[in-house]
């Protein structure tokens, strides 16, 4: 089967927007390229263990690509597409490229990509199509994010993944706030966080994310709800972590801090450099304490405690 590829061209920031339009327009899948991570994967493993062609190892902008069968409306799709991003308050104007590409060609392709890669000091991200094992005292996290968002490779996931590792202890309740392909609702479970409810707004990334817990053996730990952030949440949590962007954040704030038990930790990933300081004082208006500031490329995360 045929379909055609549209392919946006945008700044890093604008990347969950673009897939957010692409979804409501009814593709039938969506894949994030994001030239930075490659080129700092390849400066730091070698070009032959990314395996990409050597152009594609050139810091750009991130690519969001969608795809529609050849037969669907797909002139008005891009009009409407055209609109949407029309409407965005981006820094660089997204770019708009279309092909046509088999099926095979596209839902595989990201595939070349991802390989088996070791954040932290315990943590090591295994696709679930590779052979590995893990060093004694190592924490295997065997990933497939399908159509989900969230590989564990992205500045901001390996943000997260870091900050988790140093504060959760054992014990903990955490929510995971727009989990994605739930890698860091798995993460926390093998820290050995007592309870992890993982929330998502997307049917896919939650069914993604209730295989790859099942794939992990933290079933037992990690529960996932399809909802909008924290709407439909009551009990305390130790920790609240949220990659998701900064305008997002700011909106889940005032449940963040109502949720947190006193002392409670809130981590805050996928702000984009400009957009900092912006979140910082929204925190504070709130009475957080911003304790810690990550930052990897151009996306930065927050640790803050609710005093």
């Amino acid at each position: 089967m045929k379909w055609l590829e549209i392919a946006v061209s945008t700044t890093p920031e604008g990347v969950e927007t673009v897939a957010e339009i692409l979804n409501e327009l009814g593709t039938g899948g969506v894949v994030i390229e994001d030239p930075a991570v490659l080129y700092n994967l390849a400066l730091e493993k070698g070009p032959e263990e990314v395996a990409v062609e050597p152009g594609e190892l050139l810091p750009g902008f991130p690519s969001v690509k969608g795809y529609f069968p050849l037969q669907a409306e797909v002139g008005e799709k891009i009009e409407k597409l055209r609109n949407a991003l029309a409407g965005l308050n981006l820094k660089r104007p997204p770019e708009i490229t279309t092909r046509e590409v088999q099926e095979t060609d596209w839902a595989n392709q990201w595939k070349k990509y991802y390989h088996t890669t070791e954040v932290g000091q315990r943590f090591v991200i295994k696709p679930s199509w590779e052979e590995f094992t893990a060093a004694p005292g190592k924490l295997l996290l065997e990933m497939d994010p399908g159509m989900a968002f969230g590989c564990g490779t992205h500045p901001s996931t390996v943000l997260c993944l870091l900050l988790l590792e140093e504060l959760v202890r054992g014990g903990e309740m955490v929510y995971d706030v727009g989990t994605g392909s739930g890698i860091l609702a798995v993460a926390a479970a093998k820290l050995g966080a007592a309870r992890v409810l993982a929330v998502d707004t997307d049917g896919v990334a939650v069914k993604v994310a209730r295989e790859n817990i099942e794939l992990n053996g933290v079933d037992r730990v990690v529960k996932v709800v399809q909802g909008n952030l924290l709407d439909s949440v009551k009990e305390p949590a130790d920790i609240i972590i949220a990659n998701i962007v900064a305008d997002v954040i700011m909106e889940l704030a005032p449940a963040a801090v109502s949720l947190l038990k006193p002392g409670g930790i809130f981590i805050s990933s996928g702000i984009y450099l400009g957009r900092e300081k912006e979140v910082q004082s929204a925190l504070a208006a709130l009475g957080f304490a911003v304790l810690d500031r990550r930052r990897e490329g151009d996306w930065t995360a927050l640790t803050a405690r609710k005093m």
